[in-house]
């Protein structure tokens, strides 16, 4: 690195230094891949990413649609901030249903109280990554959620089936990123995965973005099961003992509406918010995500069928 570079380096944020990163990385993909597409649920990772790619390729469109793999089993607020932010860019929104792939017999509906179609969504992205001639996909995934999450690469190589082998991954020294692929292959792209989620709350502070009501506290119906909160709706069977109460939560992930824990809290806005996430010392998914505590390596195993 030379002087004039380390002087520069030196006057910029962290946050700046992480932003520059994620643009180069949108950038070297829309360069060296065919056909990308960007992945959006409407949640904190995927918004940061739809401002970066603004930032990465406005005034002009994207070079990728939107795709989001919808379980059918949202929370509706979500859902609606995600038609809505889509509208507002004018953007390419393609949903890929959960529920399709159960009606086409593609996946089959788990039963019981701790049923989740959370783990359905792997045939519905890879079935989609394949109908439409998907090469790259980028995800909001961060190295700091989860063991698994952290032996990636910001490119992250995929076989024919999808499947991941964290032994076959290519090295990225200062910063080059080799997109070379053979046909059928794939690689999810993660262009946030040097931050933090306080990095992202942080971004989103900073950079003013509105993001789903349900990640700021409110009341909320929620029963106590293995010492998480979840939502009662009509995706959850209750068990034996347990009895919907009402409190103030808030989400610090979104997903299935039965899988995904809510917190107690009264963070109302984005400065408490960031306090908040600042104190924890537990990762989001390690706090409010069920799917992840199936065993030691619920995540790897789901990484290497082909989950993102």
């Amino acid at each position: 690195m030379n002087a004039i570079t380390r002087a520069i380096t030196a006057e910029l944020t962290n946050l700046q230094q992480l932003e520059s990163e994620a643009i180069h990385v949108m950038r070297e993909v829309a360069a060296q891949l065919e056909r990308p597409v960007l992945l959006f649920s409407g949640g904190k990772d995927s918004i940061v990413l739809l401002r970066l790619a603004e930032k990465a390729f406005r005034p002009g469109r994207f070079p990728f649609p939107l795709m989001h793999v919808d379980t059918g089993h949202n929370f509706p607020e979500v859902i609606a901030f995600r038609d809505r932010r889509v509208a507002e860019l004018g953007e390419e929104l393609i949903v890929a249903s959960v529920q399709g792939s159960i009606d086409a017999g593609r996946a089959i509906e788990e039963r019981g109280p701790r049923a989740s179609r959370n783990r359905l969504q792997t045939v519905t992205l890879l079935d989609a990554i394949e109908a439409h001639g998907f090469d790259a996909a980028f995800g909001g995934a961060r190295r700091d959620e989860e063991r698994a999450r952290a032996k990636e690469r910001i490119f992250s190589f995929r076989d024919d089936f999808g499947g991941w082998d964290p032994k076959r991954q290519r090295p990225e020294l200062w910063n080059l990123y080799n997109g070379r692929i053979r046909r059928g292959e794939q690689v999810r792209v993660f262009p946030l995965s040097n931050w933090t989620e306080l990095d992202v709350w942080r971004y989103i502070h900073a950079e003013s973005l509105e993001v789903p009501s349900i990640y700021f506290a409110h009341q909320r119906e929620v029963f106590a099961r293995d010492g998480m909160l979840y939502a009662n709706s009509d995706f959850v069977e209750l068990m034996d003992g347990e009895a919907p109460f009402t409190s103030s939560v808030r989400y610090r992930t979104v997903g299935d509406m039965s899988c995904t824990g809510a917190v107690a809290s009264v963070a109302g806005d984005l400065e408490t918010v960031v306090g908040e996430i600042a104190a924890t010392r537990v990762t989001e998914r390690g706090e409010t995500r069920a799917d992840d505590r199936v065993s030691e390596a619920a995540m790897e195993d789901r990484k290497r069928e082909g989950y993102f």
